[in-house]
């Protein structure tokens, strides 16, 4: 089969490797859509400890099972499946009490276990049995159903974050996981919901999901501008989506007394630290929190969520190329060109 392998720093190549063969508890899946994550450009440029070269990257996929192996009951050939990319270990403290993303093992498709920019991908049985593995409403294209994954992490973040009805919420950085926090933060009671982006374009992009303001994080008064438009008060909830120190750091500038800051997105690992100002959290007693990745209850509700047309992922979807032409989409990604980049195998 053909796959795009990731033999080491910045050398992706798509080449033949040898075709899977399906084992006891295990399904094969015929990718039809992998959507590039920021996180697939991070390990590309700066490498990831839970990654090993040479390594199938990829893990927003939608497919079609098409192998069934011995014991796999869940599923039939013919399934069309999204997959999640965490995968719970199931057996340590913090799998066991519903937590997997703490997982200190970490299980990750495109990680561990081989990813989805290839022709198929073969889930082991852990992912069949503990993984985020679920069928496709019939609404929703492969496409759509790729983007599952990212709108689980958005949803595990929002939860985490406590965002309640009649809440503020401040989003900074208006890529594709951010878009997505619009939709889903008005659905989850957001009533004044603000974007926050370094980009021009990107904003502009943004303005479709309907926020309540959009701003510029290069404006010299952003900070009287959020006053302004929060009666005073600052924001009751900041998700810092972009993978930048200084939009961290400028979060903690403009929560609310009581305010939660959750940085979303992750940094690459030269990133520099950043400069709290402490006094911030300890006078207006705010909590500062992170969230990573999601559970397999996030990713089936997240494909609820896109059945119901709560969001829309093909608003997201700006782009899509061959995997053949899985660089260029790399390329089209990182340079944000558009929102969502789709490989279709």
């Amino acid at each position: 089969m053909k796959a795009a392998v990731l033999e080491a720093i910045d050398r992706l190549v798509v080449k033949e490797v040898p075709d899977y063969q399906v084992g006891p508890g295990e399904i094969l899946v015929r990718v039809r859509a992998c959507a590039v994550c920021g996180s697939d450009l991070r390990i590309m440029h700066s490498g990831n400890p839970r990654v090993s070269f040479p390594q199938i990257v990829g893990h927003e996929i939608a497919g079609e099972v098409v192998g069934i192996g011995e014991g796999v009951k869940k599923f039939k050939v013919g399934d069309r499946v999204a997959v999640g990319a965490d995968v719970p270990c199931g057996e340590c403290y913090w799998c066991q009490n519903g937590m997997g993303t703490n997982c200190n093992i970490n299980y990750a498709i495109g990680y561990q276990f081989p990813g989805g920019f290839a022709e198929y991908i073969l889930l082991n049985r852990l992912t069949v049995v503990q993984g985020a593995v679920h069928i496709i409403p019939q609404g929703l294209s492969f496409d759509q159903a790729a983007l599952a994954e990212p709108l689980a992490c958005a949803i595990n973040g929002l939860e985490m974050s406590q965002l309640g009805v009649g809440d503020s919420l401040a989003i900074i950085g208006a890529g594709p996981i951010g878009c997505m926090m619009i939709e889903m933060g008005r659905h989850m009671g957001a009533t004044n919901i603000i974007v926050i982006q370094r980009s021009p374009a990107r904003l502009e992009m943004a303005k479709k999901f309907g926020a309540d303001h959009y701003f510029l994080s290069t404006d010299d008064d952003l900070e009287e501008k959020i006053q302004a438009v929060t009666a005073g008060e600052g924001v009751n909830v900041i998700m810092v989506t972009c993978a930048s120190p200084l939009a961290q750091e400028q979060a903690l500038r403009l929560a609310c007394h009581r305010g939660r800051i959750n940085f979303f997105g992750g940094l690459p690992q030269n990133a520099p630290n950043i400069s709290i100002p402490s006094n911030l959290i300890h006078y207006r007693e705010c909590m500062v929190l992170g969230s990573h990745g999601s559970l397999p209850r996030h990713h089936l509700k997240a494909l609820h969520v896109m059945d119901k047309g709560m969001v829309h992922p093909e608003q997201l979807i700006t782009h899509r190329f061959p995997l053949d032409q899985v660089r260029e989409a790399f390329q089209t990604a990182e340079s944000h060109q558009g929102l969502k980049v789709v490989v279709n195998p």
